[in-house]
């Protein structure tokens, strides 16, 4: 194959555009070494809520095919690989009802899950991953529950509130997402992995959520665990944590006086032998903290993955189009794309696969969260700043890609003019898998003046490419020999 690449510019002048490479004189270099494996990544993706289906599920059959060729589609669109999708109700819902799949009377239990149904997901949530895992075969779903039913809980309703602390009640949750696992695998959709509790920390949510402490969440990590291998389905993952990198102040101010502030709530469930057993490594979310703190684990826990599962795209209520498109670009790239990947995180996901202009449908008045698309008005899909950032690792780094050591160093040139700029030039290295997989890398320029960088890789040559400033490229380098 020919050197190729691509690019996008926060001015959205060049959106995923091909751009041209060459040879000669660098400011930086980017030196590429494949000696230094990492991780084998699994996929990008998003979240298919019910305010996501609802809107490609209104379009009409060949405009929600045409969208659905576009996300998930590894030869026609941008190949989107993972979905991580909620158990039941998340924060976004079409109408004004929140849910799970054993909703009760109140007062009333049905610790036999008699009432256990996923009826509702069967009008749009279900065909909708049906089609997609059609047209990618390599689609891996990821459940992740914000409440469990109101009759298990502390507060009597999805929101807010916490798991009952008794053994039948932990016993009866991992029944319900192992009954989850078995009925989407009955309907065709089979569960890659569990996360116990989405954003388990936040103890004050204004839509459905339960805080589930550490100590809670062994105990019910412990009971998953024997529940899904007594039902034959122990080969679906359980991921512990699935929150930001770091405690956001919102969640430490909420903690009671007296209780311990669990500010080490991943490294926690890890070092506690009897759940580390059942888990498989560690999700984190992006709206607190940075990516370091993945590496920082890894370095802790080196037999345990990590995964990126949540961040949204927003904007401020006073922000231009082009101001939200170039801050979103600019953010997601270094912070998600490349700073997720860098450290040691199998997937990339963000938040709603797609939302309507106003950030919904919505029952929670959230205005200023944005998909990875957006279905307008007129059925038209708009692609955001962070579908762009996405698409740059999605379409041309495939599942089972092995992430390699990428630094950026100084050349002569910025040397003789004594300006390091090596902090501007951010990238992330991976090799696809297969006899003649390539080597792809993409590079971020998060500096203010444009740059000049090579990029050098044994066995693939170097290529000088033109980084605008607050761009984001994509290398396709052919593979040796």
């Amino acid at each position: 194959m020919e050197r190729a690449a691509w690019i996008t510019t926060p001015d959205a002048s060049a959106l995923l555009a091909p751009w041209e490479t060459g040879s000669g004189r660098a400011d930086l270099r980017v030196v590429v070494d494949e000696s230094r494996a990492r991780q084998t990544f699994l996929g990008c993706g998003a979240s298919l809520t019910e305010s996501s289906a609802s809107l490609l599920a209104r379009l009409p059959q060949e405009e929600r095919e045409a969208a659905l060729e576009q996300l998930f589609s590894p030869r026609t669109g941008i190949g989107l690989s993972v979905l991580r999708q909620p158990i039941g109700s998340s924060a976004f819902v079409a109408g004004t009802r929140y849910y799970t799949y054993d909703d009760m009377p109140s007062g009333q239990t049905d610790f036999e899950l008699a009432h256990f149904s996923i009826q509702h997901d069967e009008a749009e949530i279900l065909p909708l991953l049906r089609r997609a895992r059609a047209i990618n075969g390599d689609l891996r779903v990821i459940g992740t529950p914000w409440s469990a039913p109101a009759w298990m809980k502390t507060s009597g309703s999805l929101v807010g509130g916490e798991l009952i602390d008794a053994p039948r009640y932990y016993e009866a949750y991992a029944r319900y997402l192992t009954a989850f696992v078995e009925a989407y695998g009955d309907a065709g959709v089979p569960i890659y992995a569990l996360t116990p509790q989405n954003e388990p920390q936040n103890r004050n949510p204004d839509v459905p959520g339960m805080h589930l402490g550490v100590e809670q969440a062994r105990k019910l990590i412990q009971a998953l665990g024997r529940r899904l291998r007594s039902a034959g389905r122990g080969h679906v993952r359980v991921i512990g944590y699935d929150h930001n990198w770091a405690m956001h102040p919102d969640d430490l101010a909420a903690v009671p006086s007296g209780e311990p502030t669990e500010r080490d709530y991943p490294e926690a469930l890890l070092a506690d032998p009897e759940t580390a057993q059942w888990i498989a490594g560690t999700a984190f979310h992006c709206y607190f903290g940075g990516a370091e703190a993945q590496s920082a684990l890894k370095n802790r826990f080196p037999f345990k993955d990590v995964y990126f599962t949540e961040c949204s795209g927003s904007r401020g209520s006073a922000d231009s189009d082009a101001k939200a498109f170039s801050d979103t670009l600019r953010w997601h790239a270094r912070n998600v794309v490349i700073g997720a990947t860098r450290n040691w995180a199998r997937t990339v996901v963000t938040w709603n696969l797609a939302l309507d202009p106003s950030g919904g449908p919505h029952a929670n008045g959230y205005t200023d969260f944005s998909g990875l698309v957006t279905v307008e008005d007129d059925g038209r899909i708009t692609p955001n700043a962070e579908y762009y950032a996405l698409a740059h690792l999605s379409r041309f780094v495939r599942p089972g890609a092995l992430c390699v050591s990428s630094e950026t160093v100084e050349t002569a040139e910025t040397v003789e003019s004594a300006e390091d700029g090596s902090e501007d030039v951010l990238s992330v290295a991976f090799r696809n898998p297969g006899p003649g997989g390539c080597l792809v890398v993409l590079v971020h320029n998060q500096g203010e003046r444009e740059r000049d960088v090579e990029v050098a890789a044994t066995g693939a040559g170097s290529v000088v490419v033109t980084l605008p400033a607050g761009s984001l490229v994509t290398l396709e380098l052919p593979a040796a020999g």
